[in-house]
């Protein structure tokens, strides 16, 4: 569990690891199993759920943890038993992240695509790991119920969301299906990864603002997109 902290071993070991009762909780609602679990013997958790858990002192958790307060649950589970995108099979709609460094921006945008979907999620190399810890806390469990895909498994048609020069978002047309294209908050996108998509659009903004944050950005997209095409809310 310590070695997990680290992506090389998350890439090695194809295992990664969740804190806390709600996020494990959430990948059992999903019939994903752990491969390891390890709970409170002083505050247990989740023992029902966990027949195979091992009950420790809450030393050891507090010494596998990484967060400030030790959790009452710290459970393994494998990579590859998370949802995976099916481009024969896709959601209407996703979100394509382009080099998204920030680990809390990638769990947010997953997160809002399971709120504002079904949406799927697909990453560029060079984004942040969705299974590093801040981007499972930020996620809050949407990490077992969105596919996840690669930049290039991402379906068309692709609408690149630029801060500038583009028509507004509510004015696109993109028809019954899209992905949204969205670069990093302070690069944006690439001219050439702009040009590889069907359409823009831009967000507008108040006069003398910044910019948004790029989380921000994709759930307005996602929520502007099931107004007018997905239809109400679940």
């Amino acid at each position: 569990m310590r070695k997990l902290a680290g992506p090389r071993a998350r890439d090695r070991l194809g295992l990664f690891a969740c804190e806390g009762e709600d996020i494990v909780a959430a990948a059992l609602d999903a019939g994903i199993a752990p491969v390891e679990a390890l709970v409170d013997g002083e505050r247990p958790a989740l023992l029902e759920r966990l027949p195979a858990a091992e009950t420790v002192e809450p030393r050891l958790l507090a010494a596998v943890s990484q967060l400030a307060h030790p959790p009452r649950v710290i459970a393994v589970f494998r990579r590859a038993e998370l949802p995976r995108l099916d481009p024969g099979s896709a959601p209407a709609v996703g979100l394509a992240l382009w080099h998204v460094v920030d680990p809390g921006n990638v769990g947010t945008l997953v997160r809002a695509a399971d709120a504002l979907g079904p949406a799927f999620v697909c990453l560029s190399p060079g984004c942040a790991d969705p299974t590093g810890s801040k981007a499972l806390r930020a996620s809050a469990g949407a990490i077992f119920r969105v596919p996840l895909g690669t930049f290039d498994e991402a379906p068309v048609p692709r609408v690149a969301l630029l801060p500038e020069g583009a028509p507004p978002l509510a004015t696109l047309e993109p028809g019954p299906r899209a992905t949204f294209v969205l670069g990093a908050e302070r690069t944006g996108l690439p001219a050439r990864v702009a040009a590889d998509c069907e359409f823009a659009a831009t967000i507008p903004q108040a006069a003398g603002s910044e910019s948004l944050n790029v989380s921000v950005a994709g759930a307005i997209a996602l929520y502007d997109w099931r107004r007018r095409f997905g239809g109400p809310a679940r």
